[in-house]
């Protein structure tokens, strides 16, 4: 008895040894690049393998957030605020309308669309990066926020799939008795089923807004006018290799760019834990 308790406290010693090494080898690089945003700029080079400045200075923010070509950094922070925050409210809500009507609703050749769906999920990007191209290109969208918006009001696979879960595993019978009261398809939608999938619906908030606010290809794409451009394109713009970059600034607006990805797990990491956990065990 004494051998196995010794034995479980040092695999659990190595366990979490081995966790924390490895959690440490991937926080080092943002950990580096939050402390290079303290660092004289001519510092941020010739330092590069020291972690802590020589002389902390917030001179880089104060030239970071200044941007470039007349645009400052707030512009792109609103302009990303609004291309995530639309785009995700759009993709929340379209995502659980669909997941109702493949959970709860029975219609024709509804195997067909779920396999479709479920296809969908299987597709990069770059399959369908022309169609939609020259499909946003007709409609006069590029150069707008229309490209990086609007198709998220028609739903996501895997947030469908996550809602989809989900609601198979709240009981009919609420269904019935709410019918029997007099409520409506739509009503048990609104009053039954959206408040019992909430872990759901915010780890999908949670997951639509980083890679939207991530998202610098589509960015790349449809967007032609720097007062439009996301904070993930101005990071990129800002850097010059041509000439010379000022990676003191680059870091600093680096490092405010991952403050509102971090508050929201910080304040939902709950729902968030408790949505995928919730859809393991019912998967």
């Amino acid at each position: 008895m004494k051998s196995y308790k010794t034995k479980k406290i040092v695999v659990n010693t190595v366990y979490h040894i081995f966790t924390f090494v490895l959690a440490l080898v991937m926080i080092y690089p943002v950990v580096w690049m939050v402390m290079s945003s303290f660092k004289e700029t001519e510092d941020v080079i010739r330092t590069a393998t020291d972690l802590i400045p020589d002389h902390f200075t917030l001179e880089n923010y104060v030239t970071g957030w200044k941007g470039f070509a007349g645009i400052g950094f707030g512009t792109f922070f609103k302009n990303s605020f609004i291309i995530a925050g639309v785009g995700t409210i759009g993709a929340v809500l379209s995502s659980a309308v669909v997941a109702y009507g493949f959970a709860r609703c029975n219609f024709k050749g509804k195997g067909f669309w779920f396999s479709c769906m479920l296809l969908s999920m299987m597709l990069p990007f770059q399959i369908i990066m022309i169609p939609q191209y020259i499909l946003f290109n007709n409609l006069g969208w590029v150069g707008t926020f229309l490209p990086l918006i609007v198709p998220a009001f028609f739903g996501g696979a895997f947030f469908i799939f996550l809602n989809i879960q989900f609601i198979k595993g709240i009981p009919m019978d609420l269904d019935e008795a709410a019918k029997i009261d007099g409520c409506s398809i739509y009503g048990i939608f609104v009053r039954i089923i959206l408040p019992l999938i909430k872990p759901s619906l915010v780890t999908s908030a949670i997951f639509s807004f980083m890679w939207k606010w991530d998202d610098f290809l589509a960015s790349l794409i449809y967007l032609t006018n720097p007062l439009t451009y996301p904070v993930s394109y101005a990071l990129k713009m800002f850097s010059d290799p041509s000439s010379g970059s000022d990676w003191g600034a680059i870091f600093a607006m680096a490092t405010l760019s991952l403050l509102p990805i971090f508050f929201i797990f910080l304040t939902m990491q709950k729902y968030l834990v408790e949505g995928i956990a919730s859809t393991g065990m019912k998967g």
